[in-house]
């Protein structure tokens, strides 16, 4: 793997396994982040943030045993910058093809008065002592000033500097709480590659929340400032509100390459298996409506979408499913939906068109949609069956009024249509059922 920045990629740096995982509900044992590390490795992710080493036992073993599956990417441990956490990354990812840690400390005024405690001198000689530290066992070190996007700019262009300076491969802008905007975000990198001596031998990267629903457009923001980097989870998990979501990120830098001229190494076709084995194996649905990899993503029932859409895919579709590794089922079948929408689908069934009356096919099939959310290939072989079966109705149920009591005969009083001709009777019986019964078989 290469740590000099190119002008025309970004690195995918995947943190489902670390950060994705920290979200209430998304918890994964070893073997778990193994298959899945397997798919990202598939999936052509650059780097796996494969655990924290020292936050517990199973993510030591998970991080160890990632590092010896997958070959393409690095794989790296987060790790805090006290000398327990970097031993035991180190210690995590020792048989990598590719070994990597990832060390942290906040930087903002908040973070450091708040949780940590210490001033800005002490983080800054924290975050050297560490960077210094594992740079005597391993070359590719990741150094994220978290919740920089609430730091004060000049203190990070200090930190940074002193981090290239000490070793570091990969400078990390952490947007941690989520709390910045696309333009806000972009001018930070700009400003920090400008001002950070020797920025130009490391590669920049980003790390966005979803707290605002910006984690996306912040993470392109940053591309455009200048990161080479960007860190995402699959379907965009993580802690809070989410990660900015890989799948996303990709998509965007791929469909809109005009604007970016950026590209990934990710082979889009895996996108969706991605998708759904993890939300298998968290046991977490994808929401419909996520972009990409939603059940609706791809999905039209409005008529006009339809009609468009059966025209040309292009007119309502900018991305192909096949690309992202989905199925081209795009026609959906409800009340919105018009003729040609339900001609191709009852084409597509087989279904011939000579034996029917189309219009009372559609007919009924609004009427069966006014009730139904969607329409499906058994409901319109019932629909079509049944006009092809069709025959004439010699009788029809006008009236039935049935009566029981304790203290009366059971009455029964039935009105007919019976070959166009209104009939009347009623009768007291045994019972309801019966007087019912032995009328109508009198009548008919």
């Amino acid at each position: 793997m290469m740590d000099q920045p190119q002008d025309n990629d970004v690195r995918i740096f995947d943190t489902t396994l670390r950060d994705g995982e920290q979200a209430p509900g998304c918890s994964m044992n070893s073997k778990e982040k193994i298959a899945m590390a397997r798919q990202l490795e598939k999936l052509g992710v650059d780097v796996i943030e494969a655990g924290f080493a020292n936050s517990s036992d199973d993510d030591f073993v998970a991080i160890r045993e990632i590092s010896r599956e997958v070959v393409k990417p690095v794989v790296l441990s987060l790790s805090r910058t006290k000398e327990p956490d970097i031993k035991k990354a180190l210690k995590s990812v020792e048989h990598a093809k590719h070994p990597g840690i990832h060390i942290f400390i906040a930087t903002s005024d908040i973070h450091l008065e708040k949780k940590l405690g210490m001033s800005r001198q002490e983080v800054l000689d924290a975050a050297c002592w560490a960077i210094e530290y594992a740079k005597k066992h391993i070359d590719h070190i990741e150094f994220s000033a978290e919740d920089a996007s609430r730091s004060d700019r000049d203190y990070l262009v200090t930190i940074f500097g002193e981090a290239v300076r000490c070793g570091a491969t990969v400078l990390n802008v952490p947007d941690t709480t989520g709390y910045a905007i696309p333009r806000e975000f972009r001018d930070l990198f700009r400003y920090l590659i400008e001002s950070t001596l020797h920025s130009g031998s490391v590669r920049w990267s980003a790390h966005c929340h979803d707290d605002l629903g910006l984690a996306v457009a912040n993470s392109l923001a940053a591309i455009e400032g200048g990161a080479r980097q960007v860190e995402c989870t699959i379907n965009g998990i993580g802690e809070r509100a989410g990660n900015a979501s890989l799948e996303e990120i990709v998509m965007a830098l791929k469909i809109r390459n005009q604007c970016f001229a950026i590209d990934t190494n990710i082979n889009t076709r895996e996108i969706f298996a991605t998708s759904q084995l993890l939300s298998h194996i968290i046991g977490i649905s994808v929401p419909p409506n996520k972009a990409i990899v939603g059940e609706n993503a791809f999905r039209h029932e409005a008529g006009i979408h339809q009609d468009g859409g059966l025209k040309d895919p292009t007119t309502y579709q900018i991305i192909e499913p096949e690309s992202v590794g989905r199925k081209s089922d795009w026609l959906v079948l409800g009340k919105h939906s018009g003729r040609h929408a339900l001609y191709e689908r009852l084409k597509q069934l087989g279904v011939d068109f000579e034996t029917v009356d189309m219009n009372k096919v559609f007919e009924r099939f609004k009427e069966i949609a006014e009730r139904k959310d969607e329409i499906y290939a058994e409901d319109l072989r019932a629909i079509v069956t049944e006009e092809q079966v069709r025959v004439p109705e010699l009788y029809e149920l006008l009236y039935l009024n049935a009566n029981t009591s304790s203290m009366a005969m059971p009455h029964a009083s039935v009105k007919l249509r019976i070959a166009g001709e209104e009939r009347f009777g009623n009768s007291v019986g045994d019972g309801t059922v019966d007087r019912t019964t032995y009328w109508l078989c009198a009548k008919t």
